[in-house]
């Protein structure tokens, strides 16, 4: 009857079949998000009950309709046990029809005498409605929870039992709430609740309605609303406001405009956009992904004190799972970047460490960015914002085969990586804590590295141009490192370190290049001999360090003492041979033989010299006569 008056958009008194055939109402006649409906009619006679079963199982949503006492006992006795008899978990619309036959009991006792019991006892049961097909009474209104049942479960959003939001709502709200707090002072301003209108309502708020919101959260919670805004708690009152009153249309509206799914978790995305890095070039953060990291360590840096406490990091981190990201619990952070005295991380250590993020992981860069609320347009829909926008994507890197590589073109990166390899106890680990301005303290018993390490910061170079510069220490995990070649290939320089006051630390170095050879030597190279303070000694192999460097026609070792503030002249250098490795690439076997490019460089040479002698022979006679 329902659905014939739906139809015909009037009561029905003539005959009618048992069961109707399919309806379809389109995306014009006002349907929640613009979706098409189909409608299917059943029958409850024995010998239907297979086709019946087979249209429970196929539907998104079921409208149980009972008209007198005995149709309503068999919604708890029957109905709802046989819905999860046949394992199906799709909410239920409750529909007591015929309401014109019961006009004389008020509304307010049916509900609380009929339809409360039943829902308190089957939470499939998603809503109730009274309906009149004689009367024409919630016709449409039965249909439109049934569609709103489906594009805007009530479910996931709230406990009717309880009268309470679900804490996955709650959790999702409350970051929600914090990602629009954009002074970060636990309250929403007027300014910040008319931002927050717009980005998802694409519309303003009334100053009207403004004060009828807060009126409405003072009636429940008085200290949740005060001169400077409204507090979370009187945001998250708000939208349990919106549930019990049945408008949780408005909540899916609020949880979908920032990436939420109907799980109330974020989209996968939105957390992982396609971002694809070509081989040889590498992600780094754009202008607007530095400037977004900048602002948002300044907004939680309470104190001024130009570091991040670890209350304040919390802070920070609240709207994230975890807390900070995993690779950074790894990699002993702030340890591996530059800290304050108090160790706290200062600003050039935060956008140094994010830029290494970038660098090695730029997946969980764009996770983040997601979750801290990068939002280049914080007034306008988010559907128009992308985290990619944070990221750029350099150049790529150009490995030449071995006779071009003193032609190899400049770097155009501002991260740069090298790997610090070296004998036991040749000095990595103290230059790593000499590179954050953290030199270790003197110690007579060696304690040798297991895990990998990294240290992170910024070098300016001459000219004042600032690259980010990652030294890593590769620990036990070295020979599993250098054997891998897409590890390799992440790295810009190979910084090869020996203890210049130890006979026996360069024949590491010559025992590990020959060991890695097809990979170590198509990377540019810096020999570092350390302690330099000390006595130096020869060193007990078949070549010194020196003569084995001019074998392999790169710089000699460079010799340095953490205990020299020297030393950052270092870094200045890894940094610039890394930007411009032409001339620290090993020479081939060829080109150290005369064959290739060394020997084409001597016999161009040579023609240059006997050009001159020539010239200078002719120039002499021509005076002579």
């Amino acid at each position: 009857m329902r659905l014939q008056s739906l139809v015909k958009d009037t009561f029905v008194t003539g005959k009618i079949q048992p069961t109707l055939p399919q309806i379809t109402i389109p995306p014009s006649i006002g349907t929640p998000d613009n979706v098409s409906t189909t409608i299917v009619d059943t029958s409850a006679l024995p010998h239907e009950r297979a086709t019946l079963n087979k249209e429970i199982k196929k539907s998104n949503v079921i409208l149980l309709v009972y008209s007198d006492p005995y149709s309503y006992e068999r919604v708890a006795l029957f109905w709802m046990p046989h819905f999860r008899s046949l394992g199906v978990n799709v909410p239920v619309v409750l529909c007591a029809n015929k309401s014109d036959q019961t006009s004389s009991t008020p509304t307010d006792q049916i509900v609380e005498d009929e339809i409360l019991p039943l829902m308190a006892e089957f939470k499939e049961i998603d809503s109730c409605i009274r309906t009149s097909a004689r009367e024409h009474q919630s016709i449409n209104e039965v249909f439109f929870l049934c569609q709103k049942a489906v594009t805007d479960p009530i479910a996931p959003l709230f406990d009717s039992k309880d009268s309470s939001l679900k804490p996955a709502c709650v959790s999702a709200l409350q970051r929600i709430f914090y990602l629009c707090d954009q002074d970060q002072d636990d309250y929403l301003s007027d300014k910040e609740i008319h931002d927050f209108q717009i980005k998802c309502f694409d519309k303003p708020l009334s100053d009207l309605d403004l004060s009828n919101i807060k009126t409405s959260i003072q009636r429940h919670l008085p200290d949740s609303v005060t001169e400077k805004g409204i507090t979370q708690s009187g945001f998250i009152l708000l939208n349990k406001l919106f549930a019990e009153k049945g408008r949780h249309e408005t909540i899916w509206l609020i949880l979908r405009t920032f990436h939420y799914t109907d799980s109330l978790s974020l989209q996968s995305s939105f957390l992982s956009p396609k971002f694809d890095v070509p081989v040889n070039s590498s992600a780094e953060l754009s202008p607007a992904g530095y400037r977004f990291f900048v602002d948002l360590f300044l907004l939680h840096d309470k104190d001024n004190d130009g570091g991040l406490s670890p209350s304040e990091l919390s802070a920070l981190f609240a709207p994230t799972p975890g807390g900070l990201p995993a690779q950074w619990q790894e990699n002993d952070f702030p340890s591996c970047t530059v800290r304050n005295d108090a160790n706290y991380v200062t600003l050039q250590g935060w956008l140094a460490q994010w830029s290494m993020t970038t660098f090695t992981s730029y997946r969980t860069t764009l996770a983040y960015l997601a979750y801290l609320g990068f939002d280049s347009s914080p007034s306008t829909s988010s559907s128009h914002t992308s985290t990619l926008e944070a990221l750029t994507i350099t150049k790529p890197r150009k490995r030449p085969s071995r006779p071009r590589r003193r032609r190899v073109p400049p770097v155009s990166r501002t991260v740069l990586q090298a790997f610090v390899l070296g004998a036991p106890n040749s000095g990595k680990s103290t230059l790593l804590s000499t590179f954050l301005s953290r030199p270790s303290p003197p110690s007579q018993t060696y304690s040798p590295s297991l895990q990998p390490r990294n240290a992170v910061n910024t070098v300016e170079l001459p000219g004042g141009k600032q690259v980010t510069l990652i030294l890593s220490e590769l620990g036990d995990h070295e020979p599993s490192i250098l054997d891998n070649a897409a590890k390799i290939a992440q790295c810009d320089i190979l910084l090869y370190t020996y203890d210049s006051s130890d006979a026996d630390s360069f024949a590491y170095v010559v025992n590990l290049r020959e060991k890695y050879k097809d990979h170590l030597d198509n990377l540019p190279l810096l020999f570092v001999a350390t302690k330099a303070d000390r006595d130096r000694v020869r060193q007990d192999c078949e070549t010194q360090p020196e003569e084995y460097a001019a074998e392999l026609g790169v710089q000699k070792p460079l010799h340095v003492s953490v205990a020299w503030e020297s030393v950052s002249e270092l870094f200045v250098q890894v940094a610039e041979v890394g930007l411009n490795p032409g001339s620290a690439y090993p020479k081939g076997e060829g080109e150290r033989d005369g064959d290739g490019e060394g020997t084409i460089g001597y016999w161009v040479a040579a023609g240059a010299v006997c050009v001159v002698a020539a010239a200078v022979v002719g120039i002499w006679r021509r005076m002579s006569t």
